[in-house]
Order: structure tokens, then C-alpha cells, then sequence
């Protein structure tokens, strides 16, 4: 019982540092690349509060549906499309991410860090590792 309580309580701390993990790189997207006025000039366009509405709309949706564990019938041919159209979105965001990662000198500026930014990029990495480590080792036997 204080078994299963513990497990709980990892599961929800290790779920909750993956959601502020996810927030966070979001927001480093949104923010530090400017993602959105770039799009809006892109589209040639001053008003973009209607893309602000489709990414947050977008998020949410994909998260209900991730978390409602819905299933999509789809032919193979269109499966295929999707995994792409995914795996294109993956790629550039991690492409974006590696831009965004000069973010690491500034934050730990302004956290009084300087001298310290080594052991936050290690805490970084290892909370990845442990993170990556909890999911396929414990969290997809239960």
C-alpha cells in the first residue's frame, strides 16, 4: 500500500517535471525565436492573435486526445503521412531548440548561477536520463 502510494507520488512529480519541461521548451520557442511575429510576417500579416488561438487550441486539443487514449482507424498510406507530418515537427522543433539553448547563460545570470551554470546543465541532462530511465524501465511494465 505505502508501495503503491510512493509509486503514485513519483509518477505524478515525474509527470509534472515533464509537463514544465515541455511548457518550458514551448515557451523558449514562442518567445526567445519570436516564433510568432516571424510567422505573422511570413503571412504577411500585422494581426496574429488568430495563430496564438490555433497553437493553444491545437495544444490542448492534442492533449485531450493523447490523455482520452482515442485511436484512429487510418489507412496505411495516411498513417504514414502523419508520422512524417510528426516527424518534420520534431526535427524542426529540436532544431529550434538547439538555438534556443544559448538561453542557459542568460537564466543563469539572472538566478545569481554564473559560476554554477555546469551543474544546471548536469541537472538537465540527468533528470533527462532518469526521466527517459523511469519511462521505459518502470513506467511501461505497469
Amino acid at each position: 500500500m505505502i508501495m503503491d502510494l510512493l509509486l503514485k507520488a513519483a509518477s505524478i512529480f515525474v509527470g509534472f517535471a515533464g509537463g514544465i519541461a515541455v511548457g518550458s521548451a514551448l515557451v523558449a520557442l514562442l518567445t526567445v525565436l519570436d516564433f510568432l511575429s516571424r510567422l505573422a510576417q511570413f503571412a504577411k500579416t500585422r494581426k496574429y492573435g488568430w495563430m496564438e488561438v490555433a497553437l493553444i487550441s491545437g495544444a490542448v486539443s492534442w492533449s485531450i486526445i493523447d490523455f482520452q487514449h482515442w485511436h484512429l482507424h487510418l489507412p496505411h498510406w495516411m498513417s504514414s503521412f502523419w508520422g512524417l507530418l510528426g516527424g518534420i515537427f520534431v526535427g524542426l522543433l529540436a532544431a529550434a531548440l538547439t538555438e534556443v539553448l544559448n538561453v542557459l547563460p542568460i537564466l543563469a545570470k539572472r538566478i545569481k548561477m554564473n559560476n554554477l551554470i555546469q551543474y544546471f546543465l548536469l541537472a538537465m541532462i540527468l533528470g533527462k536520463v532518469m526521466g527517459s530511465l523511469f519511462h521505459w524501465l518502470i513506467f511501461t511494465r505497469l
